[in-house]
């Protein structure tokens, strides 16, 4: 017998993990207010830049001394301009337990040839981040993105490291606590927690950073868009809001929106809420079920923004092709766009629980969950 569907639907069904859904309250009106068709590098352009520099900041909690830059290519740009301006003064540690991180591997490894040790662990899993030579460079993803597996906090990371940390941070930014004392180099995108519009990055440095970039010069060339000295000194002007290329205005006042909204939200502290009470939902609702679980193995380093699940029952014949069936069904009835699991990690699902999603549309969606789940289980019976 077909188990009839809930009666109440989410009231948006967006739940993908990048880009992500847009704030409760945004409307393509809000944006009038974008210099359009003028230059980034007008005194309009340059304030809202600054603006958004600025309100960054603010939010995160970011300390004065550091240096916060608009920058290419979303988190990715962010991150590879990072690595090739800072590695290679000492040997890296490089940290992975999910895709993306793996990414940062490949890089230092089969691109800059720097000198390194690698460190992984399987998805559901983190490396044993006490165990790092922090007087070698250290990069890592704060929260994986692909694993729903995040560091549980900085305490590993020793105050007195002689080596910089760069962190991948872009699904955990205006989520997560990030202990900026501990983090040198961190770089996240705007269309991830914020829901902001996609291919613009953030890098955030600490003195220290500015130092090994203002005392070191990389073996290799630098393309134009990575360049962040000249003349052996920062240049100033990428975190004021003069940026290496042309913004998109539309896109900064889509920015500043979310900043706005974030804060009528009650800011950081706000957003993490938020996330919590979407991602606790989730996890309640697997505790009391034994066909669904959370890929994270240890509750410490549950992901409150990439919810990462993996279907248990052992009924299931074929599990990547159980979990796309399901996420098909939810994705036809309108009820959850895009949770499918990353293409690399393992077969599953993956729901995004950061602030923008309303913790009712999460509760909306999981009884439907449930039904798909039923409705392919029997299904596969009368297949079989």
């Amino acid at each position: 017998m077909t188990t009839p569907p809930p009666a109440t639907r989410p009231a948006n069904p967006r739940f993908s993990s990048g880009p992500c859904a847009k704030p409760p309250t945004h409307d393509l009106t809000k944006l009038a207010d974008a210099p359009l068709g003028r230059s980034h590098r007008a005194t309009v352009g340059k304030a809202k830049l600054k603006a958004a520099i600025e309100e960054t900041r603010d939010i995160l909690g970011v300390p004065a001394d550091y240096r916060i830059g608009i920058v290419p290519a979303s988190d990715t740009g962010a991150y590879e301009m990072a690595m090739w301006s800072l590695l290679g003064e000492r040997p890296a540690e490089m940290v992975a337990w999910e895709s993306f991180g793996a990414g940062w591997v490949t890089d230092a490894v089969k691109q800059l040839k720097i000198d390194h040790t690698v460190h992984t662990a399987e998805y559901g899993e983190i490396v044993d981040m006490a165990a790092l030579n922090y007087d070698h460079d250290v990069c890592f993803t704060w929260n994986g993105t692909t694993s729903g597996v995040r560091m549980p906090n900085g305490d590993a990371i020793p105050a007195d490291r002689a080596g910089l940390t760069l962190c991948d941070a872009t699904s955990a930014a205006f989520a997560m606590d990030l202990p900026w004392d501990k983090l040198d180099v961190t770089t996240f995108s705007w269309q991830k927690v914020l829901g902001g519009e996609a291919a613009h990055g953030m890098l955030v440095l600490s003195p220290r950073a500015v130092e090994r970039l203002e005392s070191y010069t990389p073996a290799w060339p630098l393309p134009k868009i990575f360049r962040l000295t000249k003349g052996g000194k920062l240049i100033d002007g990428i975190f004021e809001g003069a940026t290496i290329n042309t913004p998109s205005m539309l896109c900064v006042e889509d920015y500043l929106f979310a900043l706005s909204w974030a804060r009528s939200v009650g800011g950081l502290r706000g957003l993490i809420h938020r996330a919590e009470a979407n991602a606790q939902s989730i996890w309640n609702f697997c505790e009391t079920r034994d066909w669904i679980a959370n890929l994270a193995i240890a509750p410490a380093t549950r992901s409150n923004t990439s919810v990462c699940l993996k279907f248990t029952d052992p009924r299931i014949v074929d599990g990547a092709a159980f979990a796309n069936a399901v996420a098909k069904r939810l994705e036809n009835e309108g009820i959850a766009l895009d949770i499918g699991a990353y293409r690399d990690a393992p077969p599953g699902l993956r729901v995004w629980c950061g602030g923008t999603v309303e913790t009712s549309d999460i509760e909306a969606m999981l009884p439907w969950l449930e039904w798909a789940y039923e409705t392919e289980i029997a299904e596969q019976s009368r297949a079989a």
